[in-house]
Protein backbone atom coordinates (compact mmCIF):
# COMPACT_ATOMS: atom_id res chain seq x y z
CA UNK A 1 0.00 0.00 0.00
CA UNK A 2 1.05 3.47 -0.64
CA UNK A 3 2.16 5.87 2.55
CA UNK A 4 -1.51 7.69 2.69
CA UNK A 5 -3.23 4.44 2.67
CA UNK A 6 -1.10 3.01 5.54
CA UNK A 7 -2.00 6.01 7.16
CA UNK A 8 -5.40 5.71 7.01
CA UNK A 9 -5.41 2.13 8.08
CA UNK A 10 -3.06 2.96 11.15
CA UNK A 11 -5.98 5.60 11.92
CA UNK A 12 -8.36 3.12 11.59
CA UNK A 13 -7.29 0.52 13.84
CA UNK A 14 -6.33 2.76 16.51
CA UNK A 15 -10.16 4.56 16.45
CA UNK A 16 -11.68 0.95 16.40
CA UNK A 17 -9.53 -0.22 18.76
CA UNK A 18 -10.73 2.57 21.38
CA UNK A 19 -14.34 2.71 20.27
CA UNK A 20 -14.71 -1.18 20.76
CA UNK A 21 -13.36 -0.73 24.42
CA UNK A 22 -15.88 2.16 24.95
CA UNK A 23 -18.38 0.27 23.61
CA UNK A 24 -18.19 -3.85 23.03
CA UNK A 25 -20.10 -5.76 21.95
CA UNK A 26 -19.06 -8.81 23.69
CA UNK A 27 -17.42 -9.60 27.08
CA UNK A 28 -13.68 -10.59 27.17
CA UNK A 29 -12.51 -14.12 28.17
CA UNK A 30 -9.52 -12.78 28.24
CA UNK A 31 -8.91 -9.27 28.59
CA UNK A 32 -5.60 -7.10 29.20
CA UNK A 33 -2.36 -6.30 27.36
CA UNK A 34 -1.17 -10.02 27.03
CA UNK A 35 -3.19 -10.85 24.25
CA UNK A 36 -2.60 -7.83 22.44
CA UNK A 37 0.40 -7.72 22.34
CA UNK A 38 0.50 -11.49 21.32
CA UNK A 39 -1.82 -10.55 18.20
CA UNK A 40 0.61 -7.63 17.58
CA UNK A 41 3.59 -9.88 17.30
CA UNK A 42 1.90 -12.07 14.92
CA UNK A 43 1.03 -9.46 13.16
CA UNK A 44 4.06 -7.93 12.65
CA UNK A 45 5.01 -11.39 11.40
CA UNK A 46 2.05 -11.35 8.44
CA UNK A 47 2.97 -8.02 7.47
CA UNK A 48 6.30 -9.04 6.79
CA UNK A 49 5.79 -11.55 5.25
CA UNK A 50 2.81 -9.81 3.03
CA UNK A 51 5.73 -7.11 2.54
CA UNK A 52 8.12 -9.66 1.25
CA UNK A 53 6.48 -12.05 -0.65
CA UNK A 54 4.55 -9.04 -3.25
CA UNK A 55 7.79 -8.34 -4.48
CA UNK A 56 8.88 -11.87 -5.64
CA UNK A 57 5.66 -13.37 -6.38
CA UNK A 58 2.67 -11.46 -6.72
CA UNK A 59 4.54 -8.03 -8.69
CA UNK A 60 6.24 -10.70 -11.02
CA UNK A 61 2.84 -12.14 -12.15
CA UNK A 62 1.43 -8.90 -12.48
CA UNK A 63 3.44 -7.91 -15.09
CA UNK A 64 3.40 -10.91 -16.89
CA UNK A 65 -0.31 -10.69 -16.95
CA UNK A 66 -0.20 -7.24 -18.56
CA UNK A 67 2.81 -7.80 -20.58
CA UNK A 68 1.28 -11.11 -22.34
CA UNK A 69 -2.53 -9.51 -21.88
CA UNK A 70 -3.59 -12.66 -19.69
CA UNK A 71 -6.47 -13.41 -17.55
CA UNK A 72 -10.20 -13.61 -17.83
CA UNK A 73 -11.20 -9.92 -18.35
CA UNK A 74 -8.54 -9.31 -21.23
CA UNK A 75 -10.46 -12.08 -23.12
CA UNK A 76 -13.17 -9.37 -24.64
CA UNK A 77 -12.96 -5.42 -24.37
CA UNK A 78 -14.77 -3.50 -22.75
CA UNK A 79 -15.04 -0.37 -20.80
CA UNK A 80 -12.51 0.43 -18.54
CA UNK A 81 -14.70 1.43 -15.73
CA UNK A 82 -16.64 -1.95 -16.20
CA UNK A 83 -13.67 -3.75 -16.33
CA UNK A 84 -12.38 -1.94 -12.78
CA UNK A 85 -15.92 -2.87 -11.31
CA UNK A 86 -15.68 -6.43 -12.92
CA UNK A 87 -11.94 -7.08 -11.23
CA UNK A 88 -12.94 -6.09 -8.23
CA UNK A 89 -16.10 -7.94 -8.04
CA UNK A 90 -14.11 -11.06 -8.58
CA UNK A 91 -10.86 -11.18 -6.69
CA UNK A 92 -13.74 -10.49 -3.76
CA UNK A 93 -15.69 -13.12 -5.17
CA UNK A 94 -12.35 -16.02 -5.40
CA UNK A 95 -11.25 -14.74 -1.92
CA UNK A 96 -14.65 -15.68 -0.77
CA UNK A 97 -13.68 -18.98 -2.27
CA UNK A 98 -10.24 -19.29 -0.63
CA UNK A 99 -11.62 -18.42 2.55
CA UNK A 100 -13.96 -21.19 2.21
CA UNK A 101 -11.22 -23.84 0.92
CA UNK A 102 -9.19 -22.87 4.29
CA UNK A 103 -12.05 -24.63 6.50
CA UNK A 104 -12.31 -27.47 4.65
CA UNK A 105 -9.29 -28.10 3.47
CA UNK A 106 -6.92 -30.09 6.53
CA UNK A 107 -3.80 -28.49 5.02
CA UNK A 108 -4.69 -24.88 5.16
CA UNK A 109 -6.93 -25.13 8.00
CA UNK A 110 -4.11 -25.80 10.16
CA UNK A 111 -2.38 -22.47 9.23
CA UNK A 112 -5.53 -20.86 9.53
CA UNK A 113 -6.78 -22.25 12.23
CA UNK A 114 -3.75 -19.87 14.22
CA UNK A 115 -6.38 -17.14 13.49
CA UNK A 116 -9.29 -18.62 15.03
CA UNK A 117 -8.23 -19.73 18.48
CA UNK A 118 -8.01 -15.96 19.46
CA UNK A 119 -10.24 -16.25 22.70
CA UNK A 120 -11.72 -12.71 21.59
CA UNK A 121 -12.53 -11.26 18.67
CA UNK A 122 -11.32 -7.77 18.28
CA UNK A 123 -9.35 -5.00 15.99
CA UNK A 124 -6.27 -6.93 16.97
CA UNK A 125 -7.59 -10.46 15.84
CA UNK A 126 -7.66 -8.69 11.89
CA UNK A 127 -3.78 -8.79 12.07
CA UNK A 128 -3.45 -12.16 13.39
CA UNK A 129 -2.66 -14.18 10.71
CA UNK A 130 -0.02 -17.14 10.77
CA UNK A 131 2.83 -16.47 8.44
CA UNK A 132 2.74 -19.43 7.19
CA UNK A 133 -1.02 -18.54 6.00
CA UNK A 134 -0.04 -14.99 4.40
CA UNK A 135 2.80 -16.93 2.48
CA UNK A 136 0.15 -19.59 0.63
CA UNK A 137 -2.06 -16.22 0.10
CA UNK A 138 0.15 -14.91 -1.48
CA UNK A 139 0.61 -17.89 -4.39
CA UNK A 140 -3.23 -17.53 -4.24
CA UNK A 141 -3.10 -13.34 -5.14
CA UNK A 142 -0.80 -14.12 -7.75
CA UNK A 143 -3.33 -16.96 -9.39
CA UNK A 144 -5.87 -14.52 -8.89
CA UNK A 145 -4.11 -11.46 -10.71
CA UNK A 146 -3.11 -14.13 -13.52
CA UNK A 147 -6.33 -16.23 -14.34
CA UNK A 148 -8.70 -13.21 -13.85
CA UNK A 149 -6.39 -10.10 -15.68
CA UNK A 150 -7.32 -7.72 -12.98
CA UNK A 151 -5.35 -4.68 -13.63
CA UNK A 152 -3.07 -3.12 -10.91
CA UNK A 153 -4.61 -0.60 -9.93
CA UNK A 154 -7.79 -2.42 -9.15
CA UNK A 155 -5.79 -5.31 -7.31
CA UNK A 156 -4.34 -2.14 -4.96
CA UNK A 157 -7.82 -0.69 -4.64
CA UNK A 158 -9.50 -3.46 -3.35
CA UNK A 159 -6.51 -4.61 -1.60
CA UNK A 160 -6.79 -1.37 0.61
CA UNK A 161 -10.37 -1.58 0.86
CA UNK A 162 -9.85 -5.27 2.12
CA UNK A 163 -7.63 -4.52 5.13
CA UNK A 164 -10.12 -1.62 6.00
CA UNK A 165 -12.64 -3.89 6.34
CA UNK A 166 -10.82 -6.82 7.82
CA UNK A 167 -10.17 -4.74 10.85
CA UNK A 168 -13.71 -3.47 11.29
CA UNK A 169 -15.66 -7.31 10.81
CA UNK A 170 -13.36 -8.13 13.49
CA UNK A 171 -13.70 -5.11 15.81
CA UNK A 172 -16.19 -6.03 18.98
CA UNK A 173 -17.61 -2.72 18.39
CA UNK A 174 -21.20 -2.88 19.15
CA UNK A 175 -22.95 -1.04 16.48
CA UNK A 176 -27.16 -0.06 16.57
CA UNK A 177 -28.41 -3.13 15.27
CA UNK A 178 -30.70 -1.27 13.07
CA UNK A 179 -27.87 0.23 11.41
CA UNK A 180 -25.78 -2.41 11.82
CA UNK A 181 -28.39 -4.73 9.81
CA UNK A 182 -29.02 -1.90 6.68
CA UNK A 183 -24.91 -2.19 6.74
CA UNK A 184 -24.66 -5.45 6.49
CA UNK A 185 -26.89 -5.73 3.47
CA UNK A 186 -23.36 -4.43 1.90
CA UNK A 187 -20.45 -4.96 3.74
CA UNK A 188 -19.48 -7.75 6.36
CA UNK A 189 -20.17 -6.17 9.67
CA UNK A 190 -18.69 -7.36 13.38
CA UNK A 191 -21.84 -9.21 14.42
CA UNK A 192 -22.06 -11.31 11.27
CA UNK A 193 -18.33 -12.17 11.30
CA UNK A 194 -18.14 -12.94 15.25
CA UNK A 195 -20.96 -15.46 14.57
CA UNK A 196 -17.71 -17.21 11.94
CA UNK A 197 -15.67 -17.16 14.83
CA UNK A 198 -18.07 -19.11 16.92
CA UNK A 199 -16.84 -22.73 18.81
CA UNK A 200 -19.97 -24.48 17.40
CA UNK A 201 -19.24 -26.02 13.70
CA UNK A 202 -22.84 -24.87 12.12
CA UNK A 203 -21.92 -21.43 12.77
CA UNK A 204 -18.27 -21.42 11.96
CA UNK A 205 -19.12 -22.63 8.26
CA UNK A 206 -21.32 -19.17 7.26
CA UNK A 207 -20.18 -16.12 6.67
CA UNK A 208 -17.22 -16.26 4.72
CA UNK A 209 -17.28 -13.15 2.64
CA UNK A 210 -14.58 -10.83 3.73
CA UNK A 211 -15.55 -7.40 2.06
CA UNK A 212 -19.33 -7.58 -0.05
CA UNK A 213 -21.42 -9.79 2.39
CA UNK A 214 -23.22 -10.65 -1.20
CA UNK A 215 -21.44 -13.74 -1.91
CA UNK A 216 -22.60 -15.42 1.41
CA UNK A 217 -26.39 -14.33 0.22
CA UNK A 218 -25.22 -16.32 -3.43
CA UNK A 219 -23.83 -19.43 -1.73
CA UNK A 220 -26.45 -19.38 0.82
CA UNK A 221 -23.97 -19.56 3.61
CA UNK A 222 -25.39 -15.84 5.43
CA UNK A 223 -26.86 -16.36 9.16
CA UNK A 224 -27.58 -13.48 10.84
CA UNK A 225 -29.60 -15.33 13.43
CA UNK A 226 -27.27 -16.25 16.33
CA UNK A 227 -27.23 -13.26 19.52
CA UNK A 228 -23.98 -12.48 20.34
CA UNK A 229 -24.04 -12.96 24.28
CA UNK A 230 -24.44 -16.82 22.63
CA UNK A 231 -21.47 -16.92 20.79
CA UNK A 232 -18.58 -18.11 22.31
CA UNK A 233 -15.19 -17.71 20.07
CA UNK A 234 -12.41 -19.70 19.48
CA UNK A 235 -11.73 -23.33 18.47
CA UNK A 236 -13.21 -26.61 20.61
CA UNK A 237 -10.28 -27.93 22.57
CA UNK A 238 -8.28 -24.66 22.49
CA UNK A 239 -10.45 -22.82 24.93
CA UNK A 240 -7.77 -21.78 28.08
CA UNK A 241 -4.83 -19.18 27.25
CA UNK A 242 -2.21 -21.04 27.76
CA UNK A 243 -3.75 -22.97 24.69
CA UNK A 244 -2.69 -20.08 22.82
CA UNK A 245 0.44 -18.63 24.38
CA UNK A 246 2.67 -16.95 21.58
CA UNK A 247 4.46 -19.99 21.00
CA UNK A 248 1.92 -22.06 20.60
CA UNK A 249 0.20 -20.32 18.33
CA UNK A 250 3.33 -19.79 16.24
CA UNK A 251 4.25 -23.78 16.20
CA UNK A 252 0.35 -24.73 16.15
CA UNK A 253 0.15 -25.59 12.11
CA UNK A 254 3.39 -27.84 12.58
CA UNK A 255 2.17 -29.89 15.58
CA UNK A 256 0.12 -33.20 15.15
CA UNK A 257 -2.94 -32.24 17.47
CA UNK A 258 -5.67 -34.53 17.02
CA UNK A 259 -8.19 -31.70 18.09
CA UNK A 260 -7.01 -29.48 15.55
CA UNK A 261 -9.46 -30.87 12.40
CA UNK A 262 -11.09 -28.76 10.26
CA UNK A 263 -14.51 -27.82 10.92
CA UNK A 264 -17.27 -30.29 8.91
CA UNK A 265 -17.75 -29.44 5.66
CA UNK A 266 -21.88 -29.42 5.57
CA UNK A 267 -22.77 -28.09 8.30
CA UNK A 268 -26.76 -27.37 8.12
CA UNK A 269 -27.52 -23.98 6.43
CA UNK A 270 -30.56 -22.11 8.24
CA UNK A 271 -32.37 -19.33 6.30
CA UNK A 272 -32.26 -15.69 6.17
CA UNK A 273 -32.91 -13.87 9.28
CA UNK A 274 -33.14 -10.65 11.36
CA UNK A 275 -29.91 -9.71 12.87
CA UNK A 276 -29.93 -10.72 16.42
Amino acid sequence: MKRWAWVVFGATLAALFVAERRRPLRRQAEPGAARVGRNLTIGVLAGATTALSEFPIVGPVQALAERRRFGLLRLMPMPRAVRVVAGFLLLDYTLYLWHRANHHAPLLWRFHAVHHVDLDLDTTTGLRFHFGELAMAAAFRAAQVLLLGVDRDTLRLWQQMLVISVVFHHSNLDLPAAFEQRLNGVLVTPRMHGIHHSTRTEETDSNYSSLLSCWDRLHRSLRLDVRQDTVTIGVEGFLRPEDVTLERSLLLPFRADPRLLPPAAAARRRPFGRML
